[in-house]
């Protein structure tokens, strides 16, 4: 059997479609653990290809997003406006995170509602100056509690059927 083929059927499969569609923006973990349940993952597989998924992205949008900002700003101008609505939401989110710092990090990427998870939770990180290692931690530690209140959830809703 080719590796192609090992990848994208049966639960290999699921399992690399949900980390997939967790490392998305906006969908994270709050649809990546719903999609690889519809998939026919148990909940705690699902759970963790979203947790994999999610986490992901999260060391490098801290690291780069300040210079990949910046590179657009110089290299595609037209873009300046999608650039400054990221700044914006990541400035303005981290108000929330400001007061309380790691912790309230923590907060805002574990509460899974639409704006907050860890791509914002990174973004405003990043704006906020906040080191690698001690945003990370926080970071991951809510992504763990929004993958559960999701699952939870999910697994509520799919006993249902």
């Amino acid at each position: 059997m080719d590796i192609m083929r090992w990848l994208t059927e049966g639960p290999v499969g699921e399992f690399c479609f949900t980390i997939l569609v967790s490392m998305v923006p906006i969908v994270e973990l709050r649809g990546g653990i719903p999609f690889g349940v519809a998939l026919g993952l148990p909940v705690w597989a699902a759970y963790l290809a979203a947790i994999i998924g999610n986490i992901l992205p999260v060391p490098f949008i801290l690291v780069y997003i300040r210079r990949i900002f910046q590179w657009m700003r110089r290299k595609l101008p037209k873009l300046n406006r999608v650039v400054d609505s990221l700044e914006k939401k990541a400035h303005l989110k981290g108000r929330t995170v400001t007061k309380y710092k790691y912790l309230g990090l923590l907060l805002f990427v574990a509460v899974p509602l639409p704006g907050t998870g860890a791509w914002t939770g990174a973004l405003a990180a990043a704006f906020l100056n906040m080191p690698l290692r001690k945003a990370l931690p926080s970071i991951f530690a809510g992504v763990l509690v929004a993958g559960a209140a999701v699952s939870i959830l999910t697994f509520g809703v799919a006993s249902l059927f």
